[in-house]
């Protein structure tokens, strides 16, 4: 035999009511009267055939039938109410949440996102920005973007470009850098990374001099750093452009080492949604077409 189905206005009525303790407050935020709340729960346990308030002298609490179905009830409606928050003026806006390295976020991804947004117009898209280590799972993320070998566990990776690293400083420190020897006598900025300098120092045939110069956690704050003075950066000239393009940023040597590249990352248990499939399909395109050459 089929059960008959619960009426909806009841459910609600008993997971206000429930919440707040009170078939009055209940009435206020449903703006019934506290009657009709009262009849609505009343009808409810009916259905139920249970008990799911204890009436006291003043005020109510749970049985233990009401705690167990109030969860379930607020979760449900939350849904409900979170996806019908998505449409606006006919339209359905479906949430993409990207976790993005703050480097590559401020120098490649953020003056491209008008061209998404013109194409994508529904989707509605949440930055947010780390310093290369994310916990997607605990932070929501559909998707991340951040630096490394893309070996990440419980993570489908894929590249999206090479991102070798050069000095970059200001143009005042550049005017004293001719050869790479010359960077000895420089403060040598340095990232999270200890072995980044190491290896550009092996690349251009030299061994890598005491490197004493204050670590950073975000290559962006570096080359901030590294732009007012404060030192030499190794960095990717690719996330920089804008800078380098303006004269406050210079690169004195050509010499570059590979450390990482940039990658798309996603939980192997998220199945993809249409949002996350357009962004995808629009990022990789994008960085095909705007990747620097690797040799």
């Amino acid at each position: 035999m089929t059960r008959p189905r619960l009426p909806l206005n009841a459910l609600r009525a008993f997971e206000s009511a429930a919440r707040h303790q009170s078939f009055t407050l209940a009435a206020a935020e449903l703006n019934v009267t506290q009657a009709a709340v009262s009849q609505q729960v009343r009808s409810l346990e009916s259905r139920l055939g249970t008990a799911l308030f204890r009436r006291l002298p003043r005020g109510l609490s749970l049985t233990d039938e009401g705690q167990a179905l109030l969860p379930v009830l607020m979760d449900a409606f939350g849904r409900i109410e979170a996806v019908v928050q998505q449409f606006d003026n006919g339209h359905f806006f479906e949430v993409l949440t990207i976790g993005v390295v703050g480097t590559f976020a401020v120098g490649w991804l953020l003056p491209r996102l008008r061209v998404f947004r013109e194409r994508c117009p529904f989707v509605d898209l949440r930055l947010m920005t780390h310093n290369n280590v994310v916990d997607m799972a605990a932070e929501g993320l559909d998707f991340a973007i951040r630096f490394g070998d893309g070996n990440w566990q419980g993570l489908q990776s894929v590249p999206l470009m090479a991102a070798p690293l050069t000095v970059l400083c200001a143009p005042q420190v550049a005017a004293r850098i001719r050869e790479p020897q010359d960077l000895a006598q420089e403060t040598l900025l340095r990232s999270y990374r200890a072995e980044d300098w190491l290896g550009w120092f092996a690349a251009a045939g030299l061994g890598c001099p005491a490197i004493r110069g204050p670590v950073f956690d975000s290559s962006r704050l570096m080359v901030e750093a590294a732009m007012q003075g404060a030192g030499v950066a190794l960095a990717p000239a690719s996330m920089f452009e804008r800078e380098l393009q303006e004269g406050r940023l210079l690169q004195p040597l050509h010499i570059e080492v590979m450390t990482g590249r940039y990658w798309l990352s996603r939980l192997k248990t998220r199945p993809i949604s249409h949002s996350m499939a357009l962004f995808s399909h629009w990022l990789l395109t994008e960085a095909v077409v705007t990747a620097p050459a690797e040799d």
